[in-house]
């Protein structure tokens, strides 16, 4: 069966430009292609970590990034075209969130979550679309979340970023891939990080950065549109949204019960 984007069958050379990559699965990530010989621009606020992600990869550029400052991604585009002639993907693996209830959620909260895990890849997008249009080739992946599938506890503003990351993964893939570019849409499912060592429930399937980095760079060679992983926790979690309402939530409220 014909894959829904280009396989790559050798990474050395390529350009990639990976937002969020202090950390979790960004910085694995970064590692995993760094090894696969491509030429990675690391991003984020923190430039310590990313030093240290960078240590020991001649051909990674440490590229400091806050997200939010939406001129400084202009420039450090610029920056980037200058050193290396431009970018052939962009990886949007920065993200936000906060484990609250409904009730919980406030108005500052809720428009930093947004701006950080949505915001942000609109910019991010404005950036880099116009040169990849005008050459007609070049790739977008977006890091979502199996939270996105659908209403999960304490998920009430990072769930719905992310169903929104999925929606627009989707409408990006019929846009852009009759015009030559790829668009990849990445799902996992619970990964040790920062973010999730805030939750207070049993997460299962839980697995590592790196473990999520292999599956990512595995689907991202294939050429598969959406890459989501751990199977045994994905395909379970898109068969219950087949199911009934009530019968769903009784699930998820077991799955998600408090440790």
């Amino acid at each position: 069966m014909r894959t829904l984007n280009h396989p790559v069958r050798d990474w050395r050379g390529r350009r990639i430009w990976l937002i969020g990559a202090s950390s979790g699965i960004g910085a694995a990530l970064a590692v995993q292609m760094l090894e696969a010989g491509a030429q990675v621009v690391l991003s984020a606020r923190r430039v310590a970590q990313l030093e240290a992600v960078a240590a020991g990869h001649p051909q990674a550029i440490v590229a400091p990034l806050d997200i939010l400052y939406r001129e400084g991604w202009k420039e450090r585009y610029r920056d980037i075209c200058a050193q290396i002639g431009g970018i052939d993907l962009i990886v949007f693996c920065a993200a936000d969130y906060l484990p609250e209830r409904s009730w919980e959620v406030t108005s500052e909260g809720a428009a930093h979550t947004l701006a950080v895990n949505l915001g942000s890849v609109y910019t991010g997008l404005a950036t880099v679309l116009p040169d990849m249009l005008a050459r007609g080739s070049g790739g977008i992946a977006i890091v979502a979340s199996v939270a996105g599938y659908m209403g999960l506890p304490n998920a009430s503003v990072y769930g719905p970023s992310k169903a929104a990351l999925i929606n627009l993964a989707e409408l990006l893939y019929s846009d852009l891939h009759p015009r030559g570019l790829d668009v990849y849409l990445i799902n996992p499912g619970f990964v040790q990080t920062e973010l999730t060592a805030k939750n207070a429930f049993t997460m299962p399937a839980l697995q590592t950065p790196q473990e999520a980095a292999c599956a990512i760079h595995r689907g991202l060679s294939a050429g598969k549109f959406e890459i989501h992983f751990p199977k045994r926790f994905t395909l379970v979690v898109k068969l219950l949204r087949w199911l009934p309402y009530r019968a769903r939530f009784a699930l998820f409220t077991h799955l998600l019960k408090p440790t």
